[in-house]
């Protein structure tokens, strides 16, 4: 095979692998924002239907006494409603963000690959004397993927951190609404 058909192939396998990574995601996006529509029509839905039901509540108001009670229950409601709309909106932006992760993943992982498998066609092709850039440009590849792992890693803990912050403040919320619920 003549090196213009080699590298007809290798521009030809890169091209099918860029449209591969630009469909999944797109999808990727896509299923992302589906979700987030929806819980956005949902959201508006019920608070729609919230804002209906206090306004009713506040016309039959007598006295004082029950309009602090239609306050304070209102006040309560409006926090379950946000706390459940948070933590659907965090699942959705950390399943998404997950998503890509892995994708970009992926793909660095195949050009890290790419990348190797061109330097060990090149070095067997290459002229004496050239074993010494071929090791240099095979330590910087090693140190770039030492980086990006690194840098993943550093993403999951940062991802794990916000998780339990979330879960935190959501349980404190909800424990907060429960116990002025109770008195």
């Amino acid at each position: 095979m003549t090196t213009i058909n080699t590298a007809a192939e290798q521009f030809g396998d890169f091209s099918k692998n860029a449209v591969d990574a630009a469909m999944q995601f797109a999808h990727a996006s896509i299923s992302s924002a589906e979700r987030m529509m929806a819980l956005n029509l949902e959201a508006t839905k019920v608070g729609l239907d919230q804002t209906s039901k206090t306004a009713k509540s506040f016309a039959g108001v007598k006295d004082v006494q029950e309009m602090n009670t239609v306050s304070t229950k209102t006040a309560e409601t409006g926090l379950e409603f946000f706390t459940g709309y948070s933590k659907n909106l965090y699942e959705i932006t950390s399943a998404a963000q997950a998503n890509f992760s892995a994708l970009i993943e992926e793909r660095v992982a195949g050009f890290q690959k790419s990348v190797a498998d061109s330097l060990d066609k090149v070095a067997k092709s290459a002229p004496a004397g050239s074993d010494v850039a071929i090791a240099a440009m095979k330590q910087g590849l090693a140190a770039s993927t030492a980086a990006m792992d690194s840098i993943s890693k550093a993403s999951k803990q940062a991802s794990s951190y916000a998780e339990n912050a979330f879960k935190t403040a959501t349980e404190t919320a909800t424990k907060a609404t429960a116990s002025s619920k109770r008195k």
